[in-house]
């Protein structure tokens, strides 16, 4: 009987009673969730039943905020989709692994994807801000001749380039190449010559 009455605290009891039974019920869940997930225990104390409780929430928390973040966030097409997806991962690790506070840490990834998500809304009605956090594509070849002084600010050889033609464009001649761009994401796009 006394577990039912932890089921229903609230029931049979009196107007005067109900902020108290509130108030038990609030403590009997939050002793429950301390004990669950091992919330205040130092992280060499925690058991596998806590971590696992720990890493099932997070997951659950992970899939929402992916679902909150855009869809290219998660294909890492520029360097400031990936940084998001490192800092998330980073994060919610210290979450399962208790070195950080759990319900912070969940806090804390949430509002990294809601900036994550503000930052994008921002790049996309300013251009400029756009370039500042995405950067902007180079050219690399221009009419079968190449862009020394590109290929070397983005650090990208020749025999890099003649691979990326092989794989990408299907060609080893150069001057098959009308222009090649190194694009905002890291990927070399072709666009062969007529």
């Amino acid at each position: 009987m006394r577990g039912l009455d932890l089921l229903y605290p609230l029931k049979s009891i009196r107007a005067s009673q109900f902020p108290w039974a509130i108030e038990r019920y609030m403590n009997t869940l939050s002793q429950s969730l301390e004990a669950l997930l091992g919330l205040g225990a130092e992280t060499k104390e925690l058991t596998f039943l806590q971590c696992s409780a720990r890493g099932l929430i997070v997951f659950v928390a992970t899939v929402v905020m992916v679902r909150l973040s855009s869809k290219r966030s998660l294909a890492e097409k520029t360097a400031f989709d990936a940084v998001l997806v490192v800092i998330i991962a980073s994060v919610l690790a210290r979450a399962i692994n208790g070195s950080a506070p759990f319900f912070p840490t969940l806090g804390t990834g949430f509002v990294l994807v809601v900036l994550h998500r503000l930052l994008a809304v921002i790049a996309y009605y300013s251009h400029g801000f756009g370039i500042l956090i995405k950067g902007k594509p180079v050219v690399l070849v221009q009419n079968g001749r190449l862009q020394h002084k590109n290929m070397g600010l983005n650090h990208i050889s020749e025999h890099d380039l003649e691979e990326d033609m092989r794989l990408d464009a299907g060609t080893e001649d150069l001057f098959k190449i009308k222009i090649a761009r190194v694009e905002r994401s890291g990927d070399i796009s072709f666009i062969k010559a007529e």
